[in-house]
């Protein structure tokens, strides 16, 4: 596809199409949808909604460069999962300490807002869940990496990462990663995850929490 006009009204449209490829796990007790926020939220709510699974969130945060944090040279979650990128750190002479710092602010900040999201509730059990993983898309992938890896400590029987958007390369390296992955649009060429979005405005600590609260539940969910 090369089309470059937006194939997605909003994170929640984008969120009811990737539904659709979804369903084979709808109304299964096993279920559970984890989103990755803030912008992974709306479009998990939707997929929740679908498939009458329970919604939780995933808090993973990029490890920014000290100077141009934008610029991601790992990922961390809350249970201290981190991933490096090594291309980037040996690139731009980050230090271990320099690294190290990022990586605390991070992890702080990450684990306040799994407390701001789910205000007292535990996190869920994943111990032999099918957990659906969620963005509203991949680029690079490095953030997803990561909450791969951390789900997968918590034993879940099997791992699924679906998004709406993301490129024939970043699937191809995934695949070997995940149980299954599932995708919407795969453009060529890849540009950014918001140029398939005609309102791909900013999601806040309000609306997450306001979306959790809406979200199904069940008694597996936290």
């Amino acid at each position: 596809m090369t089309n470059m006009s937006p194939q997605f009204t909003d994170r929640f449209e984008a969120g009811r199409l990737l539904a659709r490829k979804l369903m084979a796990y709808a109304g299964r007790p096993e279920t559970i949808v984890l989103a990755l926020p803030r912008g992974g939220v709306p479009v998990a709510y939707e997929v929740a909604r679908a498939l009458k699974a329970p919604l939780d969130v995933f808090v993973v945060r990029k490890i920014g460069v000290p100077y141009h944090p934008e610029l991601a040279m790992g990922a961390v979650a809350g249970d201290g999962t981190y991933a490096v990128n090594r291309d980037a750190v040996d690139a731009l002479g980050i230090t271990s300490d320099e690294f190290h710092t990022a990586f605390q602010n991070e992890l702080q900040e990450v684990r306040r807002r799994e407390l701001a999201y789910r205000q007292g509730r535990p996190q869920p059990d994943l111990l032999g869940k099918v957990v659906i993983l969620v963005d509203d898309g991949l680029a690079t992938g490095s953030t997803m990496r990561v909450g791969i890896d951390a789900v997968r400590r918590r034993h879940p029987k099997k791992v699924v990462v679906a998004v709406p958007v993301a490129p024939a390369q970043t699937q191809n390296e995934f695949s070997s990663l995940v149980d299954e992955l599932v995708c919407v649009l795969t453009p060529d060429p890849f540009y950014a995850v918001g140029a398939y979005y005609s309102n791909f405005r900013q999601v806040d600590d309000t609306e997450v929490r306001d979306l959790l609260a809406r979200a199904p539940t069940g008694k597996h969910a936290a």
